[in-house]
């Protein structure tokens, strides 16, 4: 198989790349390779994906239909699609909202137009994300919940990413499935997120930031489990039977809510150190807890998250401190 993955270099399309090139799939990867986060610890990803001949990479903005159009031309032979380049982060679409609109609803736009270009389109897979859920209440999240009420630009972007796949696959019969990920954590994790905020700060002696005062839960989803549903998705297109559109979409998660204090402690057992906390109001397009109910992913594709945060937190933390010399 040969497969266009976007975000190749970001976290979790790094790792989407290294388990297809293991089981011997081309990889074209494309990212931007922008400065959201340290763009060297995107250049290390790359370097370590670039030793493998099946892997090719091109710089690019997805959004950019011209650099596309030159990407699908130079590589006829890719029949699958794996969009995870998307301008992440729900406090950063505060004060960067035309970044969301741009690569979340544009690029991808853009993305499903090189699928429909391809007569050998097999699949389009793509990155969502559990903030869609909103302020839901009801716990855990299902994917049959109404969703029509997002408290972040970067929600609402990925709810529009959705629904543009629906009216593709309607229209152009493109087999689409669309992930909505819940809290990914783990080696080569982005400097942005939780863990890698809070193992920087409690090394650094500095307080870290625990918002809602700490009163929050997240569904912690270990990577390698994460990889494990994209790759099992992208090898099970829905089937289009002429009438209902091939499109689907599932929650992928750990399907255990897990108190934030709880993964903070693990992390401060890891460091053999304690934190010193700051501990501020809820923030902003923030929610208090997220779970994931991932029925479908499981009856569909076997999908079966096995690494506890018990597990998955150390397998960071030995990550972390061998990429920064601790």
């Amino acid at each position: 198989m040969s497969v266009l993955l976007t975000g190749a270099a970001g976290f979790i399309g790094f790792h989407t790349a290294q388990r297809l090139l293991a089981r011997g799939d081309k990889v074209v990867g494309v990212d931007s390779l922008n400065a959201y986060y340290d763009p060297a610890l995107k250049a290390k990803r790359l370097e370590t994906l670039s030793q493998n001949p099946n892997f090719t990479f091109l710089q690019a903005d997805i959004a950019d239909r011209t650099a596309m159009a030159v990407v699908a031309q130079a590589h006829p032979e890719v029949t699958s699609y794996i969009n995870l380049a998307a301008q992440a982060g729900v406090r950063h679409s505060l004060t960067a909202p035309h970044d969301y609109s741009h690569s979340n609803v544009e690029g991808h736009l853009v993305m499903l137009e090189l699928a429909r270009a391809n007569k050998n389109c097999r699949h389009f897979v793509y990155a969502s994300s559990s903030s869609v859920y909103g302020a839901n209440t009801k716990l855990p999240f299902s994917v049959e919940d109404r969703v029509d009420h997002p408290i972040s630009l970067y929600a609402a972007t990925k709810r529009a990413g959705e629904l543009i796949s629906h009216s593709y696959s309607h229209l152009y019969r493109i087999p689409t499935t669309g992930l909505r990920f819940f809290t990914v954590y783990g080696p080569w994790g982005r400097p942005d997120m939780a863990a890698y905020l809070f193992a920087q700060a409690i090394l650094a002696g500095k307080p870290i930031t625990v918002f809602n005062n700490g009163d929050m839960r997240r569904d912690f989803t270990y990577i390698d489990d994460i990889v494990s549903g994209v790759v099992g998705v992208l090898d099970n297109p829905p089937a289009d039977d002429g009438t209902a559109p091939p499109y689907r979409l599932y929650n992928i998660g750990n399907n255990n809510s897990e108190k934030l204090m709880d993964f903070i402690g693990l992390i401060e057992q890891c460091l053999g150190r304690k934190a010193e906390y700051d501990f501020r109001p809820m923030q902003p397009g923030d929610v208090k807890e997220t779970y994931a109910d991932i029925t479908a992913i499981q009856r569909d594709v076997g999908f079966a998250p096995t690494t506890p945060i018990s597990v998955g937190v150390p397998k960071f933390i030995e990550w972390f401190k061998t990429y920064h010399g601790v």
